[in-house]
């Protein structure tokens, strides 16, 4: 079966930066609802459509495709106030505009503390980087009407995977 839209695709990965450092590797296969549902990258939804089990692809994408150039607007420096008491490096806020509505959100990640401030970063760790993301397809099945309703995918039981 070849991988179209409106199908569910499964496959191993592994991600690797410019330099060729393993980033991020699976050892279950993902699964993602295929043709446009936001699931994966689009260029490598590009690159798997009409591939099957077994198949490999390499895409490289440059920070537009992926993550993002990084914004250094998005690095704030807070007063340690206003922050707990415990706060350290990697820990991750929620942040937003007054005025967000609740799907408006930023992840901030700690990146420094000192006794008088805190700096959080709002960028993916991997905003403004080339990577080149490697797969095998491991599956490919027709989605379900309840898939397709949703938009995503669901596990075995019908279930929702998020």
């Amino acid at each position: 079966m070849k991988i179209a839209k409106d199908m569910v695709v499964s496959l191993n990965y592994e991600l690797f930066d410019s330099t060729g450092e393993l980033l991020e590797q699976v050892e279950i296969p993902i699964s993602y609802l295929h043709g446009g549902y936001d699931g994966i990258f689009p260029l490598v939804e590009e690159a798997l459509h009409g591939k099957a089990v077994g198949d490999k692809c390499s895409v490289t994408m440059q920070p537009d495709d992926a993550f993002g150039e990084y914004d250094h607007g998005l690095v704030e420096v807070e007063a340690r106030s206003s922050f707990p008491k415990e706060v350290t490096v990697g820990m991750q806020f929620e942040g937003g505009p007054e005025d967000a509505g609740d799907d408006d959100f930023i992840l901030f990640t700690v990146v420094e503390v000192t006794d008088k401030e805190v700096t959080v970063d709002g960028n993916h760790p991997l905003a403004g980087k080339t990577l080149t993301f490697n797969c095998t397809v491991t599956n490919v099945r027709p989605a379900t009407s309840e898939e397709l309703k949703h938009g995503h995918v669901h596990d075995a039981e019908n279930g929702h995977l998020h």
